[in-house]
C-alpha cells in the first residue's frame, strides 16, 4: 500500500509490481495482488464527487435516520460506482467463500497466473506501432554505438 503515497502525489510511476526479494525475484501471484492494490489506488485517485445529486438529501430526508439507504434507487446507481472491484481480494461471506474452496488470495492469484499463461493470446500490434518501437530500438542502439566508438 505504499504506493498511495506517491499516486496521491501525483507520481504515475508504481514501481515493484510483483517484486519479491527487493526486485531479485518476480513473482507472477505477486504480480496479480499487486495489480489489485493498483486498481484500489486508482479509484482511490478518482475521488468521490460531491454534488447535489451525489448527497442526495432527498434520500436522506427520505430514509430518515436508522434507515434502509440499501433499498434506495440512489444508493444502488452510485454504490456501484463508488466501490473498487477485485478478481482476487474475497470479499464474500465466509459460507460462500467456504463451499468455493476457501482459496486465500495467493491461491487464487496462482489460479489466476496459470489460467493467463495457459491461454493468453495477445492481440499483435499494429505494424505502424511494431516500427515506431523498432525505430527506437535502433536509434537507441545506434547511440549506444556511437558512445562506444568515441570511448575507445
Amino acid at each position: 500500500m505504499t504506493a498511495i503515497l506517491p499516486a496521491l502525489t501525483g507520481s504515475n510511476v508504481i514501481y515493484g509490481m510483483g517484486m519479491l526479494e527487493m526486485g531479485m525475484t518476480m513473482s507472477y501471484e505477486q504480480l496479480l495482488i499487486d495489480q489489485e492494490i493498483v486498481k484500489m489506488v486508482r479509484r482511490i485517485l478518482q475521488g468521490i464527487a460531491v454534488n447535489k445529486d451525489t448527497i442526495a438529501l432527498d434520500v436522506i430526508k427520505k430514509v430518515g435516520p436508522a434507515g434502509n439507504y440499501l433499498a434506495e434507487r440512489h444508493t444502488l446507481k452510485y454504490m456501484r460506482q463508488e466501490l473498487s472491484t477485485t478478481n482476487l481480494i474475497n470479499r464474500k461471506m465466509r459460507d460462500n467463500w467456504e463451499k468455493n474452496g476457501a482459496k486465500d488470495i495467493a491461491e487464487a492469484a496462482r489460479e489466476q497466473a496459470i489460467e493467463i499463461l495457459e491461454n493468453y493470446k495477445p492481440t499483435p500490434l499494429p505494424d505502424d506501432v511494431r516500427k515506431k518501437i523498432r525505430d527506437i530500438v535502433l536509434e537507441g542502439e545506434a547511440e549506444a554505438n556511437e558512445l562506444e566508438r568515441k570511448e575507445s
